[in-house]
Formats: C-alpha cells, structure tokens, sequence
C-alpha cells in the first residue's frame, strides 16, 4: 500500500524501500505509545504527510542531480524529512540533529534495524553545533521542515551550508509572509532564494524554498540559544 501511495504523487520506490518504510511505520506507532513523536497516527495519513511529504524533494533536479551528496537534517524530530530521504537516497549521506535526546534514541532504533549505514545522529542545539569545525559549513543540502520560521531557520541553518550549497525549507501555504520577513536574514547571511517549488499534498499543498549560501558564514552567527527566536533578523 505504501508503494501505491507513492505511486499517485509520481514517487518511485522499490519492494524493499516499501519495506523499510512499513518498518519504519510499524515502529513510529509502537514508541508514539512511550513518547510523543506525533499526533498523525492514521495508516494513510502517516504515509501522506510524513512519509510522501518527506520525499517530496526527490522531485527536485536540484536536490537528485549529484551521484553523492551529504545532508544535514535539523530538527529532525521522529526522522522527518531524514530518515525517509536516507531510505529513499542510499547513495547520500544523512546527518540527523535534535535538541531532544528521546527522540534520538528511537532514531538509533531506526537505523540499527533498517542497517542505514549512512545516517549519523546527534543531540544537540543548532545553535551550538553550528559553530563546532566539523558542522560548520561542510554540508551540501541542510534541510529543515516544521521547526520554525523562515528567519530564524535561515541563522540556525546556513552557517552549516557548504558556499555555492542550500539550505531547503519545507513550508506550508503562510510561506510567502516568511518570505517577506526573511530580507534582513538572507543579506546578513549572505544567502539568497534560488526557487520555490509547489508540490500537491493531500488537500493542501507544500512549498520547498531553496536557498543558496554564497560565502564561508560570519563567525557571528548563528548567535547564543534561544537569541535567533527571541530577537529575529528581521
């Protein structure tokens, strides 16, 4: 059923990423149960709007037209989009990073059972982790969907983006007001909106912003916990 889920958003996966997918699903369910991962828990719902959500950038030429990449998930939370892009993408590598150690011990879970050699976790705050050498700016793609706003994702996100590499966005229909108040970010940054993608999801619709970082990111940012949230670059 997975497979044809896929089927209809033009989403290629083979028997054994269904598979993997269904293990994934099966396990999600049974540590909801222990701890709060999500609120989604209905079979099909589950596979739209984690799952298919999650793969939706396997669309993007931009995204899928290197035979290697690394990519760094922040806030990744139950493993969303990572997980899902470290099953479907078995030739990038998939570094996951969460504030909350929970949910990092199910993901440990996760890849032990489905062997993803290629996925890396860490606990750990962005803010943080964004200043140590071995983060910063040494990824190709770093993704973020549902953490925060677009301002406050760009100085958590790009200080760990590779110059000429992007930061990706998953965003939902309010996109184009985050975009307007990312202005002052995108220049202290020194980033910049490449393109918007629209993707058909369910009864809505999911918007990817990517965001191309053009220099080595000022030692500046990003800034100490909880400053980029309680004082954005607006």
């Amino acid at each position: 059923m997975i497979k044809e889920i896929f089927n209809e958003y033009s989403i290629m996966i083979t028997d054994e990423q269904e598979r993997m997918l269904q293990v994934y699903y099966e396990l999600l369910m049974e540590w909801n149960k222990k701890i709060n991962l999500t609120a989604i828990t209905e079979y099909r719902d589950v596979i739209v709007k984690h799952f298919v959500d999650s793969a939706l950038i396997l669309k993007s030429e931009r995204f899928m037209g290197r035979y290697s990449a690394s990519v760094l998930d922040i806030g990744t939370g139950a493993g969303f989009p990572g997980i899902v892009l470290a099953i479907l993408c078995p030739k990038y590598t998939f570094t996951l990073v969460d504030s909350l150690m929970k949910r990092i011990e199910f993901l440990h879970i996760i890849k032990e059972e489905l062997e993803l050699h290629h996925v890396s976790l860490y606990h750990g705050r962005a803010e943080d982790l964004g200043h140590q050498q071995k983060f910063r700016n040494q990824f190709d793609f770093v993704i973020s969907r549902a953490v925060a706003e677009l301002p406050v994702l760009l100085e958590y996100s790009i200080p760990f983006v590779k110059k000429k590499g992007y930061f990706i966005s998953y965003k939902g229909k309010k996109y184009k007001e985050e975009v307007e108040l990312s202005h002052r970010a995108l220049q202290e940054l020194e980033s910049e909106i490449i393109e918007i993608e629209e993707h058909s999801l369910a009864k809505g619709k999911r918007f990817l912003i990517f965001i191309e970082n053009h220099c080595l990111t000022d030692e500046r940012y990003p800034r100490k916990a909880g400053k980029a949230k309680k004082k954005p670059l607006y």
